[in-house]
């Protein structure tokens, strides 16, 4: 019996090296993945690093893909993508070739070993929410009150990020082009 396919929000970003060029090969990567559709990808943000603010700046994309992977399996195949284009951790928040980040799956709310879902600061970020209210302003974020999952739509948070950590919309990409 074959998996149900579901709506899942990755965030990309990169610091190190041709930025540009390794976010659209992460993004060919990940189509490349059997059991994974890239169907929509948003516009190419330049942002000021966060955290540790001694780094040059990002650029930061959202991803919207269809999968029939389990979480855990997405999260597998996003590291290794991540490793194959040269990420080495060392400096948490610090600078990085490719950090790929499990956003949201479908209305999912996961809080396992190594996996958290929604992705717990994507709310503080708005080099997160910014590009995914781009692509899906309806989209629901699940978060946890009182023991009962509720939701809302990004659209209602977005307005709180703008003018944050120096979000600057740059273009679209042409990530299918050969």
């Amino acid at each position: 019996m074959s998996r149900q396919s579901t709506q899942v929000f990755l965030g990309l970003g990169s610091n190190i090296g041709d930025r540009e060029k390794l976010l659209i090969c992460a993004i060919r990567m990940l189509d490349a993945v059997p059991g994974i559709k890239v169907t929509c990808v948003s516009s190419l943000y330049e942002t000021d690093p966060v955290g540790y603010t001694e780094q040059d700046t990002f650029l930061n994309l959202v991803v919207e893909i269809e999968t029939t992977l389990s979480p855990a399996v997405l999260l597998a195949n996003t590291q290794q993508i991540e490793a194959e284009l040269g990420r080495v951790r060392t400096i948490r928040w610090g600078p990085r070739t490719l950090d790929i980040d499990i956003l949201l799956y479908g209305k999912q709310w996961i809080r396992d070993k190594g996996l958290e879902i929604p992705h717990p600061r994507m709310l503080e970020r708005a080099f997160v929410i910014v590009p995914l209210a781009e692509i899906a302003p309806e989209i629901e974020i699940p978060y946890k009150q009182d023991e009962c999952i509720r939701f809302f739509q990004v659209k209602e948070v977005e307005p709180y990020t703008q003018g944050r950590e120096g979000v600057r919309k740059l273009k679209r990409l042409g990530w299918k082009k050969i």
